[in-house]
């Protein structure tokens, strides 16, 4: 989906069936962002659910908001810049993930499955960041 096509900026006319919750790499952030809500975060303790579990939050909504935040945003470059901040905040949720294992907070099982999820948004991110890289030249 064209950027372009949701908003035109000539006529300001708004189309509301094409919007960043359209987007198959928002769909898998959001994904991520309910795995760790309703797997992780209720795997910890007192202490880390006000530690780790801010961080994790932080970081889980940060993935969805910086799409939507881009998707936004009139020019390609400003765009990216948010796709960009969005794939960072995929990657802090694995270290995230990693740590929760580390502490035997969740299990290999859950570890590989929310592995699987990141991974998944972060290749659509990347193809949505290729994407819109093209459309600046």
């Amino acid at each position: 989906m064209d950027i372009s096509d949701a908003v035109s900026e000539e006529n300001l006319e708004y189309n509301p069936n094409k919007d960043f919750t359209s987007l198959n790499c928002w769909q898998k952030a959001r994904d991520v962002k309910l795995f760790f809500y309703n797997k992780i975060i209720t795997m910890l303790t007192s202490d880390e659910k006000f530690n780790l579990g801010l961080q994790i939050r932080k970081a889980a909504v940060s993935t969805t908001a910086n799409i939507a935040e881009g998707y936004g945003r009139y020019h390609y470059k400003e765009s990216i810049q948010f796709y960009r901040i969005s794939r960072g905040s995929l990657y802090e949720l694995k270290d995230h993930l990693i740590t929760c294992n580390d502490l035997n907070f969740i299990n290999s099982d859950i570890l590989e499955e929310g592995t699987k999820i990141i991974e998944e948004a972060k290749r659509l991110l990347n193809g949505y960041i290729s994407f819109t890289f093209k459309k600046i030249k």
